[in-house]
């Protein structure tokens, strides 16, 4: 008898988490599956991972299925769901289809990164169909914070699922697509099994504002402003910095972008035509010329990242653009999780020097690019689905989504998290097995996991600090002249003020002195009762062990 031919989604991140989006589609009978992947982004590393540049999705569950790897499709250019793709695509070899302004941002991002090899990409784009293995994928037009981003429909012959990707309903929106009601509508007529949907906002009630007027309300901040004015935005939100250019002209002022992925991005979307009807922007040996209520300045650092342009100017560090008292900086932005301090730290070095702040909580500088409760309950009714799976999202996010779907009559809601294998048809939705899912890293030139990296290890020693000793002994077992003592990342002085190379540098003679002469002949023993010697002399003197690292020599 045949195996039964099955549809299941099986998310490998973004689902339970913000960021690293990564999902698979598999058809076909139960250890005999082909598979399609949706998405491959990452998210960054925060202070509890130091070193680690990256944070990518583990996709072990791929190797074994590789050669049933038909093809990968992106939705859109942003980091969480694109971003990926240079580190684990030489591993899978197989194509990748997305639109010319993701085309555009891949190839960027691989010249600035230095990336070995080229990615061939198959440009899919809103209206497109094409046939990937048993899957037929339809791009349909959504709205959101970046240019051509898209949701697919994925036709099997056990049903049709919606996945959305990321989207808001925006009927003003300052860059296209309008999301297509149109096709979403005739979508659900033809019969939608499964809406994988985005849950960033399903907490928030309401509708999102438009774009349009998060636009006027820039330009009359800009308007009514003295001095100058910096308005800080994601650099891979297009139509924010459109909007932005066309007030401050309207203000006759003139514009500065600053931040080299803001450049990237631009001449990304200058090359495919999004920028048309734009005056050129000045270049920043131009600024110190131009009268402050004439120029706004458009730039990277809205998260508060260390190295951006807007950390810089707070730290005066920018060797053409300073600010003076009496100038504007926007937010043009919302905090993602994790980064309120390092904003925080840059918005209060901005006030010292006398700029005033502007944020989403004093006036509309910013709308998100995810849709809230009532337009979510739009996608349900264009689509009438089955069932309604909620991805992209906190454990927060996604059960308030499944809430609002039951509440919306929607008859299935199934439960899923990263590494489930959830069965889609035929039957009722259910979670059949696990699939292996995790976290690696990028450090550096190198990726693998948390202990191959070495970050608990790294992680340990920014806690305590690190000691090396050298100790060599002659042919009687005793110290051929003093052993070497470096501790690094340790107080200078011990608790009662003496030099604390001293301190561990007396453990180490007492250590050695205590062994009788002919047990010494054991190196190890030296070894490790030197090692012991001087983390209990630390943990004495300062209250922690560090770690210690011991050469004993006989010569």
């Amino acid at each position: 008898m045949a195996k039964q031919e099955e549809l299941v989604f099986v998310p490998l991140g973004g689902v339970g988490e913000i960021g690293m989006n990564l999902g698979l589609y598999g058809y076909g009978p139960r250890g005999n599956r082909q598979w399609l992947m949706v998405d491959c982004g990452v998210t960054f590393p925060g202070p509890e991972l130091p070193g680690v540049d990256l944070v990518l999705p583990d996709i072990r569950f791929l190797a074994e299925e590789r050669k049933n790897l038909k093809g990968i499709v992106i939705t859109h250019a942003h980091e969480d769901h694109y971003g990926g793709l240079n580190e684990l695509w030489p591993g899978l070899n197989v194509p990748v289809y997305a639109s010319p302004f993701t085309a555009g941002m891949l190839e960027a991002k691989r010249d600035y990164e230095r990336s070995r090899g080229d990615i061939p990409i198959t440009i899919f784009k809103q209206g497109d169909r094409i046939n990937i293995g048993p899957f037929e994928v339809e791009a349909v037009g959504v709205n959101h914070s970046i240019p051509e981003p898209m949701s697919l429909v994925i036709r099997t012959p056990l049903g049709n699922v919606v996945h959305t990707g990321d989207w808001k309903i925006d009927l003003a929106p300052s860059l296209g697509p309008l999301t297509d009601e149109a096709r979403f509508r005739a979508i659900g007529d033809e019969g939608v099994l499964a809406l994988v949907c985005d849950s960033t906002n399903a907490q928030r009630d309401g509708v999102s504002p438009s774009e349009q007027e998060v636009s006027e309300s820039l330009r009359q901040i800009i308007e009514k402003a003295e001095g100058r004015v910096a308005i800080t935005t994601f650099s891979s939100n297009v139509g924010r910095i459109r909007s932005i250019a066309e007030a401050a002209e309207a203000a006759g002022r003139e514009v500065l972008l600053l931040g080299s992925s803001m450049k990237r991005v631009t001449n990304v979307a200058r090359d495919i035509g999004l920028m048309e009807g734009l005056k050129p922007f000045i270049a920043e040996d131009e600024f110190g010329y131009i009268p402050r209520d004439k120029v706004v300045v458009i730039l990277t650092g809205s998260q508060g990242e260390p190295r951006a342009a807007l950390a810089k100017i707070a730290r005066d560090e920018m060797r053409d653009v300073a600010f003076t008292a009496g100038d504007t900086v926007i937010f043009s932005s919302r905090a993602i999780p994790g980064n309120e301090k390092a904003i925080n730290d840059i918005k209060n070095g901005l006030i010292e020097q006398g700029l005033h702040i502007v944020t989403d909580s004093e006036a509309l500088v910013h709308v998100s690019g995810h849709p809230r409760r009532n337009e979510l309950q739009q996608m349900y009714a264009w689509t009438r689905p089955q069932m309604v799976v909620p991805v992209h999202g906190e454990a927060a996010h996604l059960t308030a989504q499944a809430e609002l779907a039951e509440q919306s009559g929607v008859l299935s809601v199934p439960r899923v998290r990263n590494g489930n294998i959830l069965r889609l048809a035929p039957g009722p939705a259910e979670v059949i097995g696990e699939a292996p899912h995790g976290r690696i890293f990028k450090d550096g030139n190198l990726i693998g996991d948390y202990e191959e990296m070495g970050i608990g290890d790294r992680r340990k020693l920014s806690f305590v600090g690190h000691v090396s000793v050298n100790v060599i002994l002659d042919e009687r077992y005793d110290f051929l002249g003093d052993p070497e003592v470096e501790p690094y990342g340790l107080p200078e002085f011990d608790d009662e003020g003496e030099d604390m190379g001293d301190t561990l540098y007396d453990a180490v003679l007492g250590a050695v002195e205590s062994i009788p002469r002919a047990r010494r002949k054991d190196l190890a023993t030296v070894r490790e009762a030197v090692r012991r010697a001087v983390r209990a002399m630390a943990n004495d003197t300062w209250g922690k062990k560090p770690v210690v690292t011991v050469f004993v020599t006989k010569v």
